[in-house]
């Protein structure tokens, strides 16, 4: 198993070489660069970050956790690795929302408004 600081991860920042930290797992997402869904800006934006928050806040599907699989190269070190990865901002309570998690409550209550406004009559 390969293992890799922070720091080496942070070194690669580029078009060239797009290294992120998700769930304190490394992976070369370099040569999807082209492919992916959301453009190479986003990818360059989180290159050398703990990006664990950025893609589980974008909600990426099944197919994406598996297509990402064949780029990990390695684990984070463990003087690196968080106990448990940041996957949503908090507030100074510990609690917090992600904004996919408020946009499907918002979604639910707008469909549910929609439903007694159509039936009313």
């Amino acid at each position: 198993k390969q293992w890799y600081q922070r720091r080496v991860a942070i070194t690669a920042g580029t078009p060239d070489d797009i290294w992120m930290c998700i769930h304190n797992k490394v992976y070369d997402v370099t040569k999807f660069q082209d492919e992916h869904p959301g453009g190479v800006e986003v990818l360059v934006e989180h290159a050398g970050t703990e990006a664990t928050y950025a893609f589980e806040d974008v909600g990426h599907s099944l197919d994406a956790r598996d297509l990402l699989a064949q780029y990990y190269i390695g684990d984070l070190h463990e003087d690196d690795r968080t106990e448990k990865a940041v996957t949503a901002p908090t507030n100074a309570d510990g609690q917090g929302f992600s904004t996919g998690m408020l946009c499907g409550i918002a979604s639910l209550g707008l469909a549910v408004a929609a439903f007694f406004l159509l039936n009313k009559a």
